[in-house]
């Protein structure tokens, strides 16, 4: 998994992100009875639903996949699909690093494929403005009429259903869903276990047992060089965007959140002015990195493989996941914990990073389609049984074999004769660690984290709160419009303003002059537009 989410990525790249069901009976059809709610649908055969002979299909190209592959068509699961199917697909990808511009010009044009699978949160227009422009088709009675597997499931789990219907009321996709809490927390903050033991310390749970163990990891030298060289703590604004690190411990957000209801932007709230007054004290004091702005990725590995780091933030995946392997063989001792978010007082709830079970990935069917009831059967194959099991753990036999009703990796994933990191392995095979239109299954995750660190962070993690993260809302264009200028300019200030609050260069006492001047910006107008857009998402059915 990656660091980013905006999210999946994913997103995961997210991404990582991903979600599921239970155990699942020793055969395909006992397995679909076996598993827990909400369980795919039984799939059709192609003799009761024709599928379409040929499909051209749009989407970027996964970074695992390419690191092997140059093309979708050569994933195994979509080979094995097209045995069982028909049909023939022809993928386009687009350059990497040009997917945005790439998409752009090709929703401009016209010229479509068949179907463009997209993280359709980034297309310029709304799907309500595309499927009005005809480009691409609502499908909400398509689904109904040739998507059992998708119905059912939506019929399960109506959160889903309102997830991915847009303020109109339309379906524009054949979606990307995580079934499982477990996919959608993958993220948060991390300690050297091995120096909390050495110093007799236990893991913080409040800021001020944060700042304890960081005092002590300053002063007390806890990696036994002898030397005053520890970095307590590496904190980032991604990080603090991203999770909420730190600031959530005061109930609010770095960004827009939501409160019964109302929608307020937290940083002009007085507890931001609290959470920049203690960070400014430790940056003061030497409990954060002096160089936090500026420490990139390598440089964080840096740090951390030269046993310098005391706390961070990491994934699961590609933080405790990676870093365990990487420094252990060095230092024996090595052990990073992921703990709780930290809460202001004890009893309080911190706000923690959760991804929604629907970001807007998915599968969209054009207008240029000629047999959109034969693709979305065909879409449709990867929400039923055999399809979710195919795209989530590969071939039976091959990639998994199953024991005791439950889906099990085989040393060909979990331990590749090629050497290859597991999620290029699992690419090779399957999509289930990253994304693609089908419900994402827990059970990948439970075998992706394959260290016992990596589980017991996330167990950790999830004992956040998410309830006032603002749901995946959808401004209209005319809200669009009038409110990213404000809240470029805003971020841009925000984020300038806040560097200078914790290095020094900005006393705490002007905290009131910056709300002021983030208010005369018209943040007024940018709240108004999410109050609105948040009303029209509680709304939908």
């Amino acid at each position: 998994m990656t660091q980013t989410r905006k999210v999946l990525s994913t997103v995961v790249s997210l991404s990582l992100m991903t979600g599921v069901l239970a155990a699942c009976g020793g055969d395909k059809k006992e397995g679909a009875n076996a598993n827990q709610s909400p369980s795919p649908g039984t799939s059709a055969t192609p003799k009761e639903t024709p599928y379409p002979a040929s499909i051209t299909y749009w989407t970027t190209l996964n970074a695992n996949v390419a690191a092997t592959m140059k093309n979708y068509g050569e994933i195994a699961a979509y080979k094995e699909m097209e045995k069982i199917t028909g049909t023939k697909v022809e993928f386009q990808h687009p350059p990497v690093g040009q997917e945005k511009d790439q998409f752009n010009l090709m929703i401009a044009s016209g010229k479509l494929p068949d179907v463009i699978e997209y993280s359709w949160g980034g297309a310029p227009k709304g799907a309500d403005s595309l499927i009005k422009e005809k480009r691409i088709l609502r499908l909400n009675e398509l689904i109904e009429q040739n998507a059992p597997n998708l119905t059912k499931l939506l019929k399960e789990k109506p959160e889903f259903r309102k997830l991915i219907t847009t303020d109109e009321g339309n379906i524009y996709v054949m979606p990307f869903l995580l079934g499982d809490e477990l996919l959608s927390v993958v993220n948060g903050p991390a300690v050297r276990k091995d120096w909390l033991d050495k110093l007799g310390l236990k893991p913080p749970k409040t800021i001020a047992e944060w700042e304890t163990v960081l005092t002590a990891f300053r002063d007390r030298d806890p990696n036994g060089n002898g030397k005053k060289d520890e970095i307590p703590f590496l904190f980032s604004m991604a990080d603090v965007d991203f999770n909420s690190l730190l600031v959530g411990a005061w109930g609010i957000t770095s960004d827009f959140y939501q409160e019964g209801g109302k929608v307020k932007y937290g940083p002009v709230e007085p507890q931001f002015k609290d959470f920049l007054a203690t960070m400014a004290k430790w940056y003061k004091e030497g409990l954060i990195d002096k160089d936090y702005s500026t420490t990139d990725a390598k440089l964080k590995d840096a740090k951390v493989s030269n046993d310098q780091l005391g706390m961070i933030t990491a994934y699961a995946g590609s933080g405790i996941g990676r870093y365990i392997p990487l420094v252990r063989p060095n230092n024996p001792n090595f052990k990073l914990e992921g703990i709780t978010y930290p809460v202001a007082k004890e009893g309080d709830k911190a706000i923690g990073q959760y991804t929604f079970p629907f970001t807007g990935v998915g599968a969209a069917v054009t207008t240029s389609a000629k047999n959109p009831e034969q693709i979305i059967k065909w879409l449709d194959y990867k929400y039923g049984q055999e399809g979710h099991m195919l795209f989530n753990f590969g071939i039976e036999g091959t990639t998994y074999k199953m024991e005791n009703g439950y889906p099990k990796y085989t040393d060909l994933i979990l331990n590749p004769p090629d050497k290859l990191p597991i999620a290029q392995a699992m690419a090779k095979y399957f999509q289930a660690s990253y994304s693609g239109p089908f419900l994402q299954d827990k059970r990948y995750i439970e075998q992706f984290y394959t260290l016992p660190e990596q589980r017991d962070a996330q167990k950790a993690w999830m004992q956040a709160d998410h309830a006032k993260l603002l749901p995946p809302i959808t401004l209209t264009a005319d809200e669009s419009s009038k409110t990213a200028s404000i809240m470029n300019d805003v971020k841009t200030y925000r984020d300038e303003m806040i560097n200078k609050f914790i290095m020094g260069a900005e006393p705490i006492e002007n905290f009131d002059k910056f709300v002021k001047t983030i208010n005369g910006m018209g943040l007024s107008e940018a709240v108004k537009a999410r109050q609105a857009a948040l009303d029209r998402y509680n709304n939908r059915k």
